[in-house]
């Protein structure tokens, strides 16, 4: 029996390990300082516990994001069927002179080593500062949309069989 959506234990699913190392975005939703939402495209480094992203000191949402703030991001597959890892959790933030490691790890994992080194030579000459947002996940879920579909197609579904 599969687990239920929002178990922890979700991480260890093969899709959600699979999506966990790809090279594929993360798209990080936050609340904006007046309320309204925002979602943005990032890179994410999985520790294992934590999905660690970092942002230059002077990103917009170093003002929006600080620890203690509630965030949701999905990391999406792109061929069908589509799979998508949602995670919501609450933010841990740091300011880290220098460069984060966990984002140079992410370079290197979304560029190549090589490309990936070079990327972060330039990106510590543009930030000499990064804030370290990780975030511990306290509700997983997946779709597969084989065996996991969002709630409300899954009870059309159900109704119909």
């Amino acid at each position: 029996m599969s687990s239920k959506q929002g178990d922890l234990v979700l991480l260890n699913d093969p899709i959600a390990q699979q999506l966990l190392q790809s090279t594929k975005m993360a798209h990080l939703a936050y609340n904006w300082g007046d309320g309204t939402p925002r979602v943005v495209p990032i890179w994410f480094y999985w520790n294992g516990t934590e999905l660690v992203m970092a942002t230059p000191s002077k990103s917009p949402k170093v003002h929006a994001i600080t620890s203690g703030t509630h965030v949701a991001l999905s990391i999406d597959g792109d061929v069908w069927p589509y799979k998508v890892l949602l995670v919501r959790g609450i933010a841990e933030v740091a300011l880290v002179d220098g460069m984060v490691p966990e984002y140079a790890q992410a370079a290197e994992r979304y560029f190549g080593a090589e490309q990936g080194k070079a990327w972060v030579t330039t990106a510590q000459q543009l930030s000499p500062q990064m804030l370290r947002i990780a975030i511990k996940p306290s509700w997983v879920g997946i779709l597969d949309f084989e065996q996991r579909f969002p709630e409300a197609l899954a009870s059309a579904m159900a109704a119909g069989a």
